[in-house]
């Protein structure tokens, strides 16, 4: 079933100045439920601009997008419903931690939605254990938190949201790898907890790979879509608009360079491990 449904969507900046700018052209996009989307694209290419609609931060110049079927831009009500069902993280969430207490700013969201206390209480200290920040923190400042916490703190209180489409910017941007590896299996063991769907925006090709369904944007248009796999197959196209394949791709595709006959279709570390290990295995003097 799709959660989201983009038609013909269009986003001027500064429309009618000497400084308009065209960010999205006549876009269609569905996305459905219980997907794990990447969308990936240069530095320009539209994907803040593309994310911001989604949860009626901004309104299109031209174009509709529809949640569950209904034009989330229809009345103010629609707009106020879209923002509590589409959470948006973007990059370095950290910084827009405001709140007294980590308990407070995790708490924000479900104050808003009216909840009553209990239930504000289960989803904040839920929120807080999938993104694995611990209930001792809860009383301290926001400020007193380590950069790793903070991202984390920021994460979980939209995930206190509980929404239905999570959609993070660059979300493991400044960690170390282990960070990095950790905030992900996080997020996406809530996605299979709650059933949800994510929408990650990335330039780490590795991240990209995890996802079932893979976006390239260029210039203000879709002009990639498909599995990973399908997607990193087309290398030339992908070079043409200033992206690469990920790291493993690039070594397989060197040390076939160098004559090592190592299967076409290698995008994780694991796959490239594997080729290795099989060619060991039969001796190959090449490996």
């Amino acid at each position: 079933m799709s959660l989201i449904e983009i038609r013909g969507l269009t986003h001027v900046y500064s429309q009618g100045t000497p400084f308009e700018k065209t960010a999205i052209e006549d876009l269609d996009l569905t996305i459905e439920s219980g997907q794990t989307v990447a969308l990936i694209g240069h530095t320009g290419s539209g994907k803040s601009t593309l994310i911001s609609h989604l949860n009626a931060l901004l309104k299109p110049t031209a174009g509709t997008v529809l949640l569950d079927g209904e034009d989330i831009y229809a009345s103010k009500a629609a707009i106020r419903q879209a923002r509590f069902r589409v959470g948006v993280v973007f990059q370095y969430p950290e910084y827009q931690l405001f709140e007294q207490t980590v308990f407070a700013d995790i708490a924000y969201g479900p104050k808003n939605l009216k909840l009553p206390q209990p239930e504000i209480d289960r989803r904040v200290r839920q929120a807080a254990g999938f993104v694995g920040l611990g209930e001792e923190l809860f009383a301290q400042s926001p400020l007193e938190l380590s950069g790793g916490q903070k991202r984390r703190a920021a994460i979980a209180g939209v995930l206190a949201m509980e929404p239905e489409l999570l959609v993070l910017d660059e979300p493991t941007a400044g960690l170390d790898p282990a960070g990095r590896e950790d905030l992900l299996e996080k997020l996406f063991a809530w996605r299979q907890a709650r059933s949800a769907t994510i929408l990650l925006v990335t330039h780490d090709m590795s991240i990209a790979n995890r996802c079932q369904r893979l976006l390239v944007m260029a210039d203000g248009h879709i002009v990639m879509d498909g599995t990973p796999q399908q997607v990193f197959s087309r290398e030339e196209q992908l070079v043409s608009i200033g992206l690469d394949l990920p790291a493993a791709a690039r070594i397989a595709r060197l040390l076939r360079q160098r004559g090592v006959s190592l299967p076409p279709a290698i995008y994780t570390t694991q796959q490239l491990g594997d080729a290795i290990l099989a060619l060991w295995g039969k001796g190959d003097g090449a490996c």
